[in-house]
């Protein structure tokens, strides 16, 4: 059975306090994962950070620590084969690149593998989900973008859930994650369509009371889920 997991964006924290607002967010005890967006100005019309951010934000986050938390590193970046070594280094944990962006899915899947982290491919909205099916048995994950990847804040679009419940039919077990405009009013929609991986960035970071959002997220998953299960 898959877990309910809360991703929070870190693109919807204060940069210039982003260690405290991340540690703020983290101590709601929901959240086990970070969503770093990683964006060059190339793939999407944005640039947002690289390794060298990751890198310090890990030391915030040592692995050795009584939680440990996953870098769950999204790549909208063009030629995703070349960041994979530099993220590695600087700490991540999980790559996700983009079926886009790349000729050859299958050998940025490898060298992922190579260098020790989770693989995970990611799909815009025009992207139809078949494209992801020859390589499923060789990821840990399956990211269907609820809004255009590039920019935060944008509105969660419904008509991509039959791509999460066509995936979820045929890979019950695979973690399938869901990113753009997940919150309170729109988490039910992917939950019931079998999404267990939930970035929400502007709905954590920016609210008042963060743990009562990761809380609202993670139970309406997990009773999705159990549902699910009977």
């Amino acid at each position: 059975m898959v877990q309910p997991i809360i991703s929070p964006s870190i693109l919807a924290s204060d940069f210039a306090n982003l260690g405290c607002q991340c540690k703020r967010v983290v101590e709601t005890g929901d959240v086990d994962w970070l969503h770093l967006d990683v964006m060059d100005g190339h793939f999407v019309p944005n640039i947002s950070f690289g390794p060298p951010v990751i890198e310090s934000l890990r030391k915030q986050f040592p692995r050795d620590s009584d939680k440990p938390i996953v870098f769950d590193c999204h790549m909208m970046v063009s030629d995703p084969e070349e960041w994979i070594a530099e993220i590695a280094k600087a700490g991540g944990d999980s790559y996700t690149f983009h079926y886009e962006a790349t000729k050859d899915p299958a050998s940025v899947i490898a060298k992922i593998k190579k260098y020790g982290l989770k693989a995970a491919m990611g799909i815009k909205p025009g992207t139809p989900i078949d494209v992801v099916y020859p390589f499923v048995e060789d990821l840990d994950m399956v990211l269907v973008m609820t809004v255009e990847p590039g920019f935060g804040g944008q509105k969660f679009m419904p008509e991509m859930m039959p791509k999460v419940e066509a995936l979820r039919a045929k890979y019950p077990h695979l973690d399938i994650e869901v990113d753009g405009g997940l919150g309170k009013d729109t988490i039910q929609p992917a939950a019931d369509a079998g999404a267990n991986v939930i970035v929400a960035g502007t709905s954590v970071f920016k609210a008042e009371n963060p743990k009562e959002v990761t809380q609202l997220l993670k139970n309406t998953v997990e009773q999705s889920i159990l549902a699910k299960s009977k």
